[in-house]
């Protein structure tokens, strides 16, 4: 069990690189976000600062957003999710592989990414610390829940716009304790431990929940 779910992640992971739309697409829509928002803002440097993590939490998660669409899409398409149901490995844990091959190509590129980003919106040393933890430990729980978009989107042939209007719902919470984290480490007065273990309750949560949600939509849309 433990090959099949690796072998389905090395899978994913070659896909995601191949096509292009992973870990690149993700980062340049980003950065795209990061250096338009100064242009609208305009140039006080203690305004950027204050709002910089919200900005940065923003940007991630619509980059977070790309290619869920795509995810057990495309697999129907070619027949390989009919395949994928055949096998021994639950449903559960081969949602819960292209999840984590989906983080790793898309999610893991911005929390890299976030520190240098971080300067172009005047933070300090602090702010970019706690943003990239937040980063870290609440990208995770976006890419789970948008799972569970990715599962009923792979019944319908367009189905992009119909992961955005379930999944971003969902991640409301992890946008606001992780903005609140971040605030916290800056400028409290709540200490930073408080938001930010909330938010790793939440993306415990999604690891959980996110599969197990995702493998039962695919087989209510299967039947």
């Amino acid at each position: 069990m433990t090959a099949a779910f690796l072998a389905l992640l090395g899978r994913d992971l070659r896909l995601a690189l191949r096509a292009g739309g992973g870990a690149g697409l993700g980062v340049v829509f980003f950065l795209a976000v990061v250096v338009v928002t100064p242009f609208a803002i305009g140039p006080d440097l203690a305004l950027l600062a204050r709002i910089g993590p919200a900005i940065l939490w923003i940007g991630a998660l619509l980059a977070s957003l790309i290619g869920l669409d795509r995810l057990f899409a495309a697999d129907a398409e070619d027949g390989s999710l009919d395949l994928m149901y055949m096998v021994e490995l639950p449903l559960e844990l081969i949602a819960a592989a292209k999840g984590l091959a989906h983080w790793i190509a898309t999610g893991l590129p911005l929390v890299v990414a976030a520190p240098l980003l971080s300067l172009l919106l005047n933070l300090q040393a602090e702010a970019i610390g706690a943003l990239t933890l937040t980063l870290l430990v609440g990208t995770p729980a976006i890419t789970f829940l948008g799972l569970i978009g990715a599962a009923f989107a792979s019944a319908f042939r367009r189905g992009g716009l119909l992961v955005a209007v379930l999944v971003m719902p969902l991640t409301i919470p992890v946008l606001i304790f992780a903005v609140a984290a971040t605030g916290a480490a800056v400028t409290g007065p709540v200490p930073f431990g408080t938001p930010f273990l909330v938010l790793v309750g939440l993306s415990l949560a999604a690891l959980v929940m996110g599969p197990v949600a995702a493998a039962a939509a695919l087989r209510a849309t299967r039947s």
